[in-house]
């Protein structure tokens, strides 16, 4: 199992997650909709200056997924070369349950 992240401009959010959605049958994730933050290349922080927010999507994927999520970026990526669209896959933690 894997937790995948996205983070990106909030002008691809629905092109991100309308082509998981349609790629993965029944993906499920959790969307923080508005993300603000500074990396060396740009400002996005929301206000008058640096009007830009993003986003973050994250889900835990079986293995066999991550590939399936990896194509999907790519094609975002190529077609919205400037929106800073990153994907991050790190090992899960265990779950336990009650």
């Amino acid at each position: 199992m894997k937790r995948i992240e996205i983070i990106a401009n909030r002008s691809v959010q629905e092109e991100i997650t309308g082509r998981l959605e349609t790629a993965i049958d029944g993906f499920a994730y959790t969307l923080i909709p508005v993300v603000q933050g500074v990396t060396p290349e740009r400002r996005r922080l929301g206000d008058a200056t640096w009007p830009e927010e993003n986003f973050i999507l994250f889900a835990y994927v079986e293995d066999s997924i991550v590939p399936l999520v990896e194509d999907v970026i790519a094609v975002v990526k190529n077609n919205f070369p400037a929106e800073g669209i990153k994907l991050f896959t790190t090992e899960s933690c265990s779950s336990f349950h009650d």
